[in-house]
């Protein structure tokens, strides 16, 4: 028996296929090769057609059961991780009536602004942890007063996880974590926020039905399997939002448990058992995912929008992507801690929710022509990258959440030892690097919302720590000066 798990993220699809018992990787592929095409129509905007999500999903599930070998027969449910944060609007038939505006589209921030003054900060973050700010209810709420004709016509409005798991079994559902990401979760009353619903004028009928986050949300129909590769009738019995699930997959489900991850976006995800909110709403609050404790348990969440995707723009502006990235990884190497004076406050891709919705963009700073060549470039982005998390921890540990641990999987910027090393050098934490990824994540909560897992040890035999980078005492008085005079440049850059 096999679980299989997708990961809907911004720039590919993957697909894992794990055996229900032992953990191990049957199959995983990814597509495209090549990163799905993000559309900016305007400055400030995000947007991906939810077609080319399906029809990347559909590759991938194909490519996992060839390579593995195995009957669809042998599939016993379906777990699905996805960006979060995005909007996916439908008519009655399920046909997709705009393109997704998603996560790093900054055009909704002056109306959840707007919602947070006209309903109050001191009713508003009580109740929603969070400010509306730029999320899929104030994004929701863009579509309503900028093109009406389009909202005339929304019958459900959906996160990229529950489009993707609609297509498959025909059934517009979501979940209680995902309603507390796109900020339509009341924390006090423990439903969907109807106070917002009637600021915004949603009729609640646009709500998709509500079900737990490990249960049976639907069962794949003919027509989608087909295109699958599938079978027909495979439950789908799992989703979440790519962070939460992120934790799940690295095992990071109670409290003082912090989970990374560095990839188009970076991310550190703590794990609480309090309410507890940032008044700034630098830091968001969202319902965890846990499927062993009865006790509600709280993810705290900081996002950088633009990591992977800077290092991305690098490699490709200054190399014309002529190197690989461990080359790069090399190259950063080659310059000393600090980068010889060169830093990079690493913005540049929409509104930053850390730093108040404010969008400073890019900019490097302390470039000298006869100091600095290739090699300080590469590792002050990957520094300023680390930094700028940083700062956001600094933020996080103001509402309880603890940074003596943080997991993460080897992947993406952690590859990097520059990275890695500056990491646990600034945060003076141990990193820890595991063999797992949120595609093969969602394939073991596929199996604890089926039933098949009881316990922790259960279904997480098979995740190993593949490496533990303790902080280096020599060099970290070094990496905190540099980020000393990093944090200086960047509240001056926002005063």
């Amino acid at each position: 028996m096999y679980f299989l798990g997708f990961d809907l993220g911004s720039s590919s699809v993957k697909a894992c296929l794990i055996h229900a018992d032992t953990g191990a990787v049957a199959a995983s592929a990814f597509y495209p090769e090549r990163e799905m095409t993000i559309a900016a129509p305007k400055p400030g905007f995000a947007e991906q057609q939810p077609q080319m999500w399906w029809e990347n999903a559909c590759l991938a599930s194909q490519a996992v059961i060839k390579k593995a070998n195995v009957s669809s027969d042998e599939v016993a449910a379906i777990g699905i991780s996805y960006q979060m944060h995005g909007l996916v609007v439908v008519d009655e038939h399920l046909n997709v009536l705009r393109p997704s505006i998603i996560w790093c589209d900054s055009r909704a921030v002056e109306v959840g602004n707007q919602a947070m003054e006209a309903l109050g900060e001191e009713y508003v973050l009580p109740h929603l942890l969070n400010s509306p700010g730029n999320f899929t209810a104030s994004k929701l709420g863009w579509v309503k007063q900028n093109e009406p004709e389009v909202f005339a016509k929304v019958h459900k409005f959906m996160l990229p996880g529950d489009y993707l798991a609609a297509r498959m079994t025909g059934e517009v559902v979501t979940t209680p974590s995902g309603l507390s990401e796109g900020i339509f979760w009341d924390f006090v009353n423990q439903r969907p926020a109807d106070f917002l619903f009637d600021h915004f004028g949603f009729s609640h009928e646009i709500l998709p039905t509500v079900l737990p986050t490990f249960a049976e949300q639907g069962r794949v129909i003919a027509a989608a399997a087909a295109e699958l590769g599938l079978r027909a009738g495979i439950p789908v019995t799992y989703r979440a939002g790519d962070q939460p699930n992120n934790a799940f997959s690295l095992n990071v489900l109670e409290p003082g448990e912090v989970a990374a991850t560095a990839g188009t976006s970076g991310v550190v995800y703590g794990v609480s058992d309090q309410i507890k909110f940032d008044p700034k709403s630098r830091v968001n609050t969202f319902l965890h995912v846990n499927p062993v404790s009865s006790a509600s348990r709280y993810g705290v969440l900081l996002c950088v929008n633009g990591t992977g995707s800077l290092n991305g723009w690098l490699r490709n502006a200054l190399f014309q992507g002529s190197i690989s990235y461990p080359e790069m990884n090399a190259l950063a190497a080659q310059a000393p801690v600090g980068s010889d004076g060169l830093f990079c406050l690493p913005f540049g891709n929409g509104a930053e929710r850390m730093l108040e919705n404010q969008d400073p963009g890019n900019t490097f700073k302390g470039l000298q022509f006869s100091r600095h060549g290739i090699s300080h470039f590469t590792r002050a982005a990957q520094e300023g990258i680390v930094f700028a998390l940083y700062y956001g921890m600094e933020i996080m540990e103001t509402v309880g959440v603890s940074l003596k641990n943080i997991r993460a999987g080897e992947a993406n910027m952690f590859l990097s030892p520059v990275f890695r090393d500056t990491f646990a050098n600034v945060s003076g934490a141990t990193v820890e690097l595991y063999n797992t990824d949120g595609a093969q994540g969602a394939a073991r909560a596929a199996g604890f919302g089926l039933g098949h897992y009881n316990s922790r040890d259960e279904a997480f035999v098979g995740l190993t720590a593949l490496r533990t980078i303790e902080p280096d005492q020599q060099l970290a008085e070094a990496t905190k000066d540099a980020y000393a005079n990093w944090k200086a440049a960047l509240e001056k850059s926002l005063s």
